[in-house]
């Protein structure tokens, strides 16, 4: 690694299936940057109080997605307590990334960059937008390879926090955040282009090996079929498939890009252009009621990582192991390079 490249961490963020782990392989290709994948300790904030962390702060949230294991992160040179969220992070992140830009790719912050940046300041954003009936349609194929995109309520998320990820770079932007903004389809067309402007903004040269994934690690990548794209060697564009939008959620997605279009003056989303979705509106009927399940689901969201925080560990392992039918492997301890493995899931 290089001299430090950067004031604060860097966040990776859009929605899920819109181009976040293509963007993070390209990223971590240049020999400046090292991110984290989907780390996502800050969702885990009940950890850190004003007293400072729980002590099995580690073991907890490697029991959470095994991001410790994930990044081979030396365990037994981080603190087992630290003051806060901010510290306990980015001592891990430092770790990883040496002098080099550290921070992280997530989805998950998508509703929340507001509270990222004031919990870690200085930190720099990078946007990605990709057609939202894309991203349906990407998280509907995804469901064969992956239990976390079966789960109930996934589109319903996808939909409304599209537009709340919009909410929250309006914010960072009047904030004056440092923040770039990049459209999934044109890194398919033309990554080297998209790269050399994300080099601008976080203001390194350049590295040709950016604008393709021959020789990335992503070893970090969960595992399945859903990352089969991602963990090949060449960035592939659109290619013709079966629909398999519903018709019902197809109009619904076009009503919410004709509003959003109509609201922006035509601005966002750019992809697709103004005029090619439905004219239609939703209601406010529906509007309201489509924020308040996407609110309760959140809520359900929020609940299980509050569970992961306080509840027993051996309940916790006794629970996944039924969930998922398969024998236990013992107490996560924290032992070496790592605390052992953990089960890749995020949900109860």
């Amino acid at each position: 690694m290089h001299a430090d490249a950067g004031p604060g961490p860097l966040f990776v963020v859009g929605i899920w299936r819109s181009g976040t782990s293509l963007v993070y392989s390209l990223l971590n290709q240049h020999p400046q940057i090292a991110l984290m994948y989907e780390g996502d300790l800050p969702l885990l904030r009940p950890l850190f109080s004003g007293k400072g962390s729980k002590r099995d702060w580690l073991v907890r949230w490697e029991f959470w997605n095994s991001a410790l294991s994930r990044h081979n992160i030396q365990t037994d040179k981080l603190p087992t307590s630290v003051p806060d969220l901010r510290t306990g992070a980015m001592a891990v992140w430092k770790q990883y990334a040496g002098a080099g830009v550290m921070g992280e790719k997530s989805p998950d912050y998508y509703d929340a960059l507001q509270t990222v940046s004031q919990e870690f300041p200085h930190a720099r954003f990078i946007i990605i937008w990709r057609d939202l009936a894309d991203i349906c349609r990407s998280i509907i194929r995804a469901r064969e390879g992956s239990s976390f995109f079966s789960k109930p309520g996934i589109l319903h998320r996808a939909i409304i926090g599209y537009h709340k990820l919009k909410l929250e770079r309006d914010i960072l932007l009047a904030l004056n955040i440092p923040l770039l903004q990049i459209q999934y389809e044109e890194v398919v067309r033309d990554p080297a282009k998209v790269m050399a402007g994300v080099c601008d903004f976080l203001q390194i040269p350049f590295a040709a090996g950016m604008a393709s994934l021959q020789g990335a690690d992503r070893s970090a990548i969960y595992e399945g079929s859903h990352h089969k794209q991602v963990k090949g060697e060449k960035i592939l564009g659109f290619r013709e498939a079966d629909e398999v939008l519903p018709p019902r959620l197809k109009s619904k997605i076009g009503r919410y890009v004709a509003y959003w279009h109509d609201q922006s003056g035509g601005t966002w989303p750019r992809c697709p252009k103004p005029g090619d979705s439905a004219s239609r509106f939703p209601s406010y009927a529906e509007r309201l009621l489509d924020e308040m399940l996407f609110r309760g689901l959140r809520v359900v969201d929020q609940f299980t990582a509050f569970v992961y925080c306080y509840a027993p560990i051996r309940l916790l392992q006794m629970y996944r192991s039924f969930k998922h039918r398969r024998p236990l492997n013992g107490e996560a301890a924290v032992q070496g390079n790592s605390l052992g493995q953990a089960s890749k899931v995020k949900t109860l």
